[in-house]
């Protein structure tokens, strides 16, 4: 891996600073919940459409899609600034994080025409319709069916742990749609309306205190065929890219880079208690934090490399998804702790430090070594596929 940037890259970089400080505004980071608050998400979905005039949506993109043609490196770097600067991720995270590179990989070239152009303007948002109550880590035991009818799939069954679900205007969609064959053998991925008749949205509640996730109902959703996306049967291949993909997200180490930023300005700060920053194990504790971070930003840039070379990442998205998924538990549990008692005040308290980000943060911590596949999962992958370890 070459870890230099050219002056370009690097140019890249400055204007996109300059364009987040522009745009967003002062104490906006204050409320960084996109999923309840509509005055919130409104501003998410004026800022998405920003980007997507400017080309910027999905600056790795070709033009032809509405990208800029910019490497791998240069879409990471701008995932890195727009995480770092806590800008509105609601509508980029799924589409063009995980949907888009996915299609780029499997839809035809008709169905790029259509959907690639609509993500790249920021208008269409996506959510991920994967898991089910009865079937999480064993994603292939899933038991919503699709079933051909003329032109159209018939929808029936549930999804659970749904992000963005109620915000969404599309899903990406697994279903079975074959009954006689291995388990992961019959499954299909369709591209589906989330306006569709027979499509309910309900909310799961978190201990967070926020709306991140949703359970999603389908009872006779017609979706025409030709929104089926890699072939009939052939939705297992498309979910491992997806996951891939997801896996590889730099935004969750750009996170915890700007939250360990911000614990160290806060401990410079004079407090009830004294300075947080006289005392040497919080130095050191915030020392071993930062080693942490960069390590973790590391496997995500050589991951974003790795693309930018023609490849697809497999064991190395499931180190970084390991790694992040503990630095974050680790990151939080510090923070809370750093921060005292004010420090286990929800957002809206106005003695709430930080804006009370830290304990939501460390809340919704918990659920990193499941979501986006479990560790446990990811260990067998760089076991198996890395290390090249036979299966237990």
């Amino acid at each position: 891996m070459d870890f230099t940037f050219s002056p370009e890259t690097e140019a890249w970089r400055s204007e996109l600073r300059a364009f987040l400080k522009a745009e967003i505004p002062p104490g906006f980071e204050g409320d960084d919940d996109f999923f309840d608050n509509e005055e919130q998400m409104a501003f998410a979905r004026e800022f998405s459409k920003k980007l997507g005039q400017r080309r910027w949506f999905a600056p790795a993109w070709p033009e032809k899609y509405g990208g800029l043609g910019k490497t791998a490196l240069e879409q990471m770097i701008f995932n890195e600034e727009l995480a770092y600067h806590r800008a509105p991720s609601s509508g980029r995270l799924f589409a063009i994080g995980i949907t888009g590179p996915t299609m780029m990989v499997h839809a035809s070239d008709e169905q790029k025409a259509v959907w690639l152009p609509e993500i790249a303007s920021g208008e269409t948002w996506y959510c991920q319709g994967f898991s089910e109550p009865g079937s999480g880590s064993d994603l292939a035991g899933m038991q919503t069916r699709a079933v051909r009818d003329g032109d159209d799939y018939v929808i029936n069954g549930q999804k659970i742990w749904t992000s963005n679900a109620h915000v969404a205007d599309k899903m990406l969609l697994l279903a079975r749609t074959n009954q006689d064959v291995p388990k992961h053998k019959g499954i299909s991925a369709l591209v589906v309306d989330m306006k569709s008749p027979g499509i309910t949205v309900q909310a799961v509640p978190n201990i967070a205190y926020r709306r991140d996730f949703n359970q999603v109902f389908f009872e006779d959703v017609r979706v025409p065929a030709k929104d089926l996306l890699g072939g009939v049967d052939n939705g297992w291949y498309v979910a491992t890219t997806t996951l891939d993909f997801e896996r590889s997200n730099i935004a969750a180490i750009s996170g915890s880079r700007r939250t360990i930023h911000d614990l160290i300005r806060w401990a410079k700060e004079t407090h009830a208690g004294g300075r947080p920053w006289d005392k040497a194990e919080v130095r050191h504790k915030l020392s071993d934090l930062l080693i942490d971070v960069e390590v973790g930003r590391l496997v995500a840039y050589r991951t974003a490399w790795l693309q930018s070379q023609g490849k697809v990442p497999n064991y190395e998205a499931s180190m970084g998804k390991v790694w992040m998924a503990l630095l974050g538990i680790k990151l939080t549990n510090a923070g809370v702790n750093m921060l005292g008692m004010h420090g286990q005040l929800k957002p809206g308290s106005k003695w709430a430090p930080l804006y009370g980000r830290l304990v939501t943060a460390y809340l919704l911590a918990m659920s990193g070594p499941i979501g986006g596949g479990t560790s446990e999962i990811q260990k067998n992958i760089i076991a198996q596929r890395g290390l090249g370890l036979p299966r237990g």
